[in-house]
């Protein structure tokens, strides 16, 4: 341990399946950075007593996931405009006297990796479906409002959860019934699943497709398997797929760089050293 060395963690319960430290680890490398990224196991009755503390223990920040999400937002000193309205943050910086800033990166992520796959693909090209209306899907509304979209239909197994979001981001949102998807399917530019629909050890995702056109752009933040049950079907009509693992990855770099001060790269090495 010395002044120079920087630390920065991953914070969950539990969170021993997250592959955040193999990343952050490969980029601390890549960069010659003298840091650490830890995983910290911190249940919600500790998180807010602990986390604060952090920052006298020599971290600089944190990436925060489930079940502490809304948590790190309530603990904030200041809060960025996109976290407010996704109504959750990821993302933490400890600053001087006790300052906590955050962030939501998830949507930075969720868009940087569709423009990363698919140079030519923007929001404002067509109507884009969003499957769910949990926290993922307030960020990729977010993601998706900001690039341009001029209408997004959202559907939820629960509607009242998909008028929820309406509500709070506008009227360029159109509410449709799970069991009206296959009648929506028909000229969208893009189709998100934000769900944990087809994750292994989750429900199959069980949707019927046949109005699927091959123009399409399919993506599913679900990246086990990396190809999904969706991008399958996706793949066999034609359209161009992207699988979620790249979401993971560029939704790190915005907190990277705050900490250490560098902008890491995306290589294909990282993606196979995460999927290992």
């Amino acid at each position: 341990m010395n002044e120079s060395l920087k630390l920065a963690a991953v914070i969950g319960h539990p969170i021993s399946h997250s592959k955040s430290p193999k990343m952050h680890g490969y980029w601390l490398e890549q960069n010659k950075i003298n840091g650490h990224y830890i995983p910290l196991s911190i249940s919600p009755d500790d998180f807010r007593r602990l986390v604060p503390e952090l920052a006298k223990m020599g971290f600089v920040g944190a990436n925060v996931t489930i079940p502490h999400k809304l948590s790190a937002l309530e603990i904030a000193t200041k809060v960025s405009d996109r976290a407010q309205l996704i109504g959750a943050a990821n993302t933490l910086t400890f600053g001087i006297d006790g300052e906590i800033y955050a962030d939501n990166t998830d949507g930075y992520g969720f868009i940087t990796n569709i423009k990363t796959t698919c140079r030519d693909w923007a929001a404002s090209d067509g109507p884009s479906l969003v499957l769910g209306a949990g926290g993922a899907a307030r960020a990729v509304l977010s993601a998706l409002l900001d690039d341009g979209a001029l209408q997004i239909f959202i559907t939820n197994r629960t509607r009242s959860k998909a008028e929820s979001l309406k509500r709070d981001f506008g009227d360029r949102i159109t509410v449709i019934d799970w069991a009206d998807i296959s009648k929506n399917l028909d000229g969208l530019n893009t189709l998100i699943n934000t769900t944990s629909l087809g994750m292994v050890g989750k429900d199959k995702m069980d949707l019927d497709l046949k109005n699927l056109s091959s123009q399409t752009l399919v993506t599913d933040i679900v990246y086990t398997p990396l190809e999904t049950e969706l991008l399958k079907i996706a793949s066999t009509k034609g359209c161009r797929t992207v699988d979620g693992l790249g979401m993971l990855i560029y939704q790190g770099i915005p907190g990277f760089e705050k900490w250490f001060g560098k902008t890491p790269i995306v290589t294909p090495e990282l993606r196979e050293i995460l999927l290992k």
